[in-house]
């Protein structure tokens, strides 16, 4: 299986649990000056902690991301 077709199976799957699609952000986030790249998959739902409203209560997102070692790292 190519790794598509897993990440087509895994947002399918979701979506027919009634999640809402939600679009990976950029890796370099184009609308959040506080940060210089993306390192996790949460930076699209960041309006969400400062309790902006979402048209969706349930998301499905396959999110493109850097990683890097540096403190508290999973990374050697």
């Amino acid at each position: 299986m190519k790794s598509t077709e897993i990440r087509k199976a895994f947002v399918d799957f979701f979506e027919k649990k009634g999640h809402t699609f939600v679009k990976s952000d950029n890796l370099v986030p184009q609308k959040d000056p506080s940060l210089l790249f993306t390192t996790a998959g949460m930076v699209q739902f960041k309006p969400l902690w400062i309790g902006a409203p979402l048209s969706y209560s349930k998301a499905v997102s396959v999110q493109k991301c850097l990683r890097a070692g540096g403190k508290g790292s999973d990374l050697e």
